[in-house]
């Protein structure tokens, strides 16, 4: 049992590393929402801890799709639905990042540097969540139907979620709507489709490249110390 046991950490060392990371990075975003509260007696920013909380579950969903996707029995059963539901709430996950919007509401119940770091901290944890979870999902397309495939999934998801973002942020949608009134989602949708305007077309071209950026950006930096690595390796 405790070899079978430090068998699976030695093998999956890193996926734990991140989910205890984000695990940490969620527990000091509390605690510093925590101590405002304590420090102002003011509410302010307890609905960054929500967001937070919708963030982690495309995390969670990438996860469990990840391992799922191992097994060709539960390939093409269970997978797409655990895919789907990953599609609709990763958006959650880079809308945290809108909430810096905040910053410009003048308050005096707490320094403002304190609330920069606050957002930052819950803004950074949305990122990285999203990040991970977008890299989990884009490597089980990728096997299973090729590289240009999926980098296809890559840019069409940062396309999507983007505009899932802006849905949220200014339409005032959120995940649980699709799934409990899809028809006003659809119409809404094709209105916008049909008639987008300039703050759409600009929000979700400049908000998908940055998250492209940023993706393609921590991607080759994981394969650069993957190269490192096998250097160092021929090398002995």
């Amino acid at each position: 049992m405790l070899n079978t046991l430090q068998t699976f950490t030695k093998k999956n060392r890193y996926k734990i590393a991140i989910f205890a990371l984000m695990t940490s990075a969620s527990l000091i975003c509390v605690l510093l929402v925590a101590a405002r509260i304590a420090y102002s007696d003011s509410v302010r920013y307890t609905n960054l801890v929500w967001n937070l909380i919708l963030a982690w579950i495309p995390f969670v969903l990438a996860y469990l799709a990840h391992a799922l996707s191992w097994k060709k029995m539960l390939l093409y059963f269970v997978l797409p639905i655990t895919a789907f539901l990953w599609l609709i709430f990763f958006p959650n996950a880079p809308y945290i990042l809108t909430d810096l919007q905040h910053l410009v509401k003048e308050t005096s119940s707490a320094p403002l540097w304190y609330d920069v770091i606050v957002l930052i901290w819950f803004s950074w944890t949305g990122l990285l969540l999203g990040l991970v979870s977008l890299y989990l999902m884009h490597d089980i397309v990728q096997r299973k139907f090729g590289r240009w495939f999926g980098w296809a999934f890559v840019f069409t998801v940062s396309g999507m979620s983007s505009f899932g973002v802006y849905l949220g942020r200014f339409v005032r949608f959120n995940s649980w709507d699709l799934l409990d009134d899809p028809t006003e989602i659809v119409v809404t949708i094709l209105g916008l489709a049909i008639d987008p305007s300039l703050r759409l077309i600009a929000f979700t071209i400049l908000f998908a490249v940055f998250y492209l950026f940023v993706y393609l950006t921590l991607y080759s930096f994981a394969h650069l110390l993957q190269e490192q690595s096998m250097q160092s390796k021929e090398i002995l």
